[in-house]
């Protein structure tokens, strides 16, 4: 597993959480990619970002009416300044002693617990275990541009898995997407009109 440290945890729930971090990681990571929260007792859990929020502040606000802005003060401004960067997770499952679960994590993580990007490793456990139980957290929520978060995860995660030798995941995972959808033809239609950008 990787170290690469995303940010720290603001605030959660056991449905998703929301991270803070500094604008200049924000190339790291990526809508739809996968996130992990280490907890004590071999215990962590898994999320999807798919939300990356950037909030103004005073001067902020002030420079975007002025009539030209120095790309000395674009640049102080998001490399020295602490604009604050907010990325919101869906939880997707959890880990407990080397065991995945697609399910709701039984307790979500605390203020303050850092967040780390996955691996393509990572992202080839979790996603190859079981039946694609997790894409019903990320199905049921009706708050967010499902299609979209879909597209982005399916992209990520098939790099992943070719990465490791493995070229049948995308085609598995659009078969299960249309199977769990079948019954909701627009939601269906969203999510396929979005696949077939990637």
């Amino acid at each position: 597993m990787t170290d690469f440290q995303l940010g720290r945890l603001l605030r959660a729930g056991t449905t998703g959480f929301v991270i803070g971090c500094r604008v200049d990681q924000l190339d790291a990571p990526s809508l739809g990619a996968l996130v992990r929260v280490p907890q004590e007792d071999g215990y962590q859990i898994y999320g999807i970002i798919h939300d990356i929020h950037i909030d103004d502040d005073g001067l902020v606000r002030q420079l975007v009416t002025a009539e030209s802005v120095d790309e000395n003060i674009i640049a102080d401004n998001r490399i020295n300044r602490n604009l604050p960067l907010e990325i919101s997770v869906l939880a997707v499952g959890y880990e407990y002693y080397g065991k995945i679960f697609h399910l709701l994590p039984p307790r979500p993580p605390l203020s303050l617990d850092i967040i780390y990007a996955c691996d393509d490793s990572d992202i080839c456990r979790f996603t190859s275990n079981g039946r694609f139980g997790y894409f019903r957290h990320i199905l049921r929520n009706k708050d967010i541009p499902v299609g979209e978060i879909i597209a982005a995860h399916i992209k990520i995660a098939a790099g992943a898995h070719r990465a490791a030798g493995s070229n049948g995941w995308q085609s598995a995972a659009t078969q299960e997407l249309i199977t769990l959808l079948r019954d909701d033809y627009p939601t269906l239609m969203g999510v396929l009109g979005a696949l077939s950008d990637i």
